[in-house]
């Protein structure tokens, strides 16, 4: 019986380290955010400044676990080459290694063309679908959004219809209902909250005018000047926001976007942003199941 007793005994420690961590904690519990069915994310417009190496160990340290990336931003300062669907096969590699050794996922992509025929279309969603993108971000032209939704489907990967300000075609929420009136729900808004603000809009109306057609957020809080600011702090109702995405049942990815300052300053507004969002997160989420 010695044996058996050796191996119920390995068992029962293999099962003890699994729900640890190294440091013997814990598993690590689920953020507010999580509880809710939200992935924090940033736009890595936010840190265009950087490079794409830089944003992702910069999005480390501020403990956000999500990007969005977009195209262009250049590889690392060893590497001056843009970063987006058309890298190659060893800078795309080369990337997934570090999201993955600095525990960051991409889970969206854009803005993002995706073109009139579908062989451009299709070469956007290999390359989201290669790095694990559920999103792209997007403002297509409305005559390819039945080719879109054919691949939308086909890819399981959603479209979210970003909006500028006006005067941009998708600037208000009632062009993209009509616009997608005759799609898959899968093809959405991705709605930039700040920029509604730009447009005179009020953003918790505009996502109530959008409720089961949100595909994913560039979240932001804005000073009566227009300008980006740490989330609530400013005149856009950040909290507002956040409660009626709740109400709607929302799930997916919320993006932190800065379109301005840069340096020191940048990044610790946006630390006060994932300070406050997990805050006033925990204040909406529903108690944490006990283990």
């Amino acid at each position: 019986m010695k044996p058996l007793l050796c191996v119920a005994g390995l068992l029962a420690c293999a099962a003890l380290a699994l729900a640890q961590t190294p440091q013997g904690g814990q598993r690590r519990a689920r953020t507010p955010e999580q509880r809710l069915g939200w992935q924090l994310t940033c736009q890595a417009w936010t840190f265009r400044e950087m490079t794409v190496m830089e944003t992702i160990d910069t999005l480390n340290s501020l403990g956000i676990r999500n990007i969005e990336f977009f195209p262009g931003q250049r590889l690392s300062k060893e590497k001056q080459v843009g970063f987006d669907h058309n890298a190659t096969p060893e800078v795309i590699a080369e990337v997934k290694a570090k999201l993955q050794a600095a525990r960051v996922r991409a889970v969206a992509y854009g803005v993002v063309g995706l073109g009139s025929n579908e062989a451009e279309a299709r070469k956007v969603f290999e390359f989201a679908k290669n790095m694990g993108i559920r999103v792209l971000t997007a403002e297509p032209a409305e005559e390819t959004l039945p080719m879109l939704d054919k691949l939308v489907q086909e890819y399981q990967i959603k479209i979210g219809i970003h909006n500028h300000p006006k005067p941009s075609h998708y600037w208000s929420p009632e062009v993209v209902l009509k616009a997608v009136a005759g799609t898959s729900a899968s093809i959405g808004a991705c709605a930039d909250t700040g920029h509604w603000y730009r447009s005179d809009l009020n953003p918790v109306e505009a996502l109530k005018q959008l409720k089961g057609r949100i595909s994913s957020l560039h979240f932001k809080d804005l000073d009566k000047d227009k300008g980006d600011v740490p989330f609530g702090t400013g005149v856009g109702n950040a909290e507002g926001q956040l409660k009626e995405l709740q109400s709607q049942g929302f799930r997916g990815p919320i993006s932190i976007e800065y379109e301005r300052t840069s340096g020191t300053e940048l990044i610790e507004n946006v630390r006060k942003c994932v300070q406050w969002f997990r805050q006033t997160a925990a204040k909406l989420a529903p108690a944490p199941s006990q283990p």
